[in-house]
């Protein structure tokens, strides 16, 4: 049954027990406060390339859900290509060729430790089923509005990535919150930002849907790694000559939603639109 399967490698599949997120490959149960959540667009997929995996909702995290459930040792087998964040927001994560990253509040670039735990990441495996021509872009407007000539299927959430050399490329990361946490939005305020010259690097993310309003960011999430791997962060500009993206469209969404009880006070009726635009630009 397509509605019970999750892939978590290329030839091996997690049935999810939503009674208590049993792991019927191992026996063993995962946090029970964990409630899988499966959208299915089309179909059943096969492989993990064409799913995004995904921990909680964008609208969760604009709220101040930031306690992560979810260890990264649970989202790495879903995933070697993503974004997101880590517990009380301790840094921007960037998942590059199977290897995860925290790009910290300081700018330092470090390895993720498995048990480290999310509030908010969306990981697939990249396979990129089309490039675009060269692209031009002088800024982060005009890159969004190339690639949306480019992405036919606008109602498909579409992973991103470009590398090569940036003329520019400016970034951001916040530091770790406290308890009471204050929304996003707020936390934005205090970001330290990066800006890179002349640099390569890659540029990854996500495309979502308008659909997907509240579950992630409608419109692009987009982070950037340095090719040495020392600098990076959450993209606020960028600017670069003749560069190909790889699109890779995705037909399946898998969504781990928190139990806590933060999560289940959240009002999700909330227009969050403008707190979205003050957080992610």
């Amino acid at each position: 049954d397509c509605s019970v399967l999750s892939p978590v490698g290329k030839h091996r599949y997690r049935g999810m027990d939503f009674r208590g997120g049993t792991d019927y490959t191992t026996g063993m149960k995962s946090a029970s406060r964990l409630l899988p959540v499966l959208l299915l667009l089309a179909g059943c997929s096969t492989t993990p390339p064409g799913t995004i995996y995904q921990v909680s909702t964008i609208d969760a995290l604009l709220a101040g859900v930031y306690d992560g459930e979810v260890r990264f040792a649970e989202v790495m087998p879903h995933g070697d290509f993503g974004i997101g964040t880590f517990d009380a927001l301790g840094g921007e994560m960037v998942a590059l060729d199977g290897h995860y990253f925290d790009v910290r509040f300081d700018g330092r670039v470090l390895p993720v430790d498995p048990a480290r735990r999310t509030p908010f990441s969306a990981v697939t495996y990249f396979e990129a089923g089309r490039s675009t021509p060269a692209l031009t872009a002088t800024n982060l407007t005009q890159l969004t509005a190339l690639l949306d000539v480019s992405i036919a299927a606008t109602n498909l959430p579409c992973a991103i990535r470009i590398d090569g050399r940036f003329h520019f490329i400016r970034t951001r990361s916040v530091p770790p919150q406290r308890p009471p946490y204050p929304p996003l939005a707020e936390v934005a305020k205090a970001q330290a930002v990066f800006e890179f010259h002349d640099v390569r690097g890659t540029l990854l993310g996500f495309r979502c849907p308008a659909w997907m309003k509240g579950v992630n960011v409608p419109g692009y999430h987009l982070h950037f790694l340095t090719a040495d791997r020392t600098g990076g962060g959450h993209v606020l500009d960028v600017a670069f000559t003749n560069l190909v993206a790889g699109l890779d469209e995705c037909h399946t969404v898998t969504v781990v939603l928190p139990g806590s009880k933060t999560f289940g006070a959240v009002n999700f009726n909330q227009d969050r639109s403008r707190e979205m635009e003050r957080a992610e630009k």
